[in-house]
């Protein structure tokens, strides 16, 4: 998880005239979000998979895809130009996507899967847990202070990173997407 990259994002996403309230509130619907999305992955993410007979990979192409369709909002600026963004549309937007799948994507569901095969004690599972709550933690408090970075910035700033970070998700997107894809095209090959 990369808090300054996703606070950055999250910028992005919201409503130009975001207050400092609003992005408190933000931030810390979008920690629980990703708190919560933890705590059900750590426990039932291989159950959730195996039911839906879900490969990881498949997760990671429909992820991109996600990505790919807000990376384009951002470039194209459709994500920022209403200034009538009301505080609720800011709320709802903590949780997708600014909670799911940005900050909690695909990438970082497998990575908890992965450790969880791993772990071979109670101990190990309650380190995943600390390492991910010190995680979720550094994200609530970059992603709460980033409103100075956006009055920092400007309007015009604010554009340019918004669109900047539009590029980079979208790049980002289709590395999920093919790399996904490669990976499935190799499974049923």
């Amino acid at each position: 998880m990369d808090p300054i990259g996703i606070s950055a994002l999250a910028l992005s996403v919201l409503s130009s005239d975001v207050t400092k309230d609003e992005i408190s509130t933000v931030a810390k619907k979008s920690t629980k979000t990703i708190l919560i999305a933890f705590v059900v992955v750590l426990i039932t993410g291989d159950l959730i998979l195996r039911m839906f007979g879900i490969d990881e990979h498949s997760l990671k192409v429909m992820g991109g895809l996600v990505l790919l369709l807000m990376a384009i909002s951002m470039v194209n600026g459709s994500s920022k130009k209403d200034k009538n963004k009301d505080h609720k549309e800011n709320e709802e937007l903590a949780i997708i996507p600014i909670g799911i799948p940005i900050a909690f994507g695909t990438g970082l569901f497998t990575t908890i899967i992965i450790f969880k095969h791993q772990a071979e004690t109670a101990l190990d599972l309650v380190s995943i847990s600390l390492a991910f709550s010190l995680n979720a933690l550094a994200f609530y408090l970059v992603l709460k202070n980033s409103i100075y970075i956006k009055k920092y910035l400007g309007l015009t700033g604010q554009s340019i990173v918004t669109k900047l970070m539009g590029l980079i998700v979208g790049a980002i997107a289709i590395q999920f997407i093919v790399s996904g894809l490669v990976s499935l095209t190799k499974m049923y090959l």
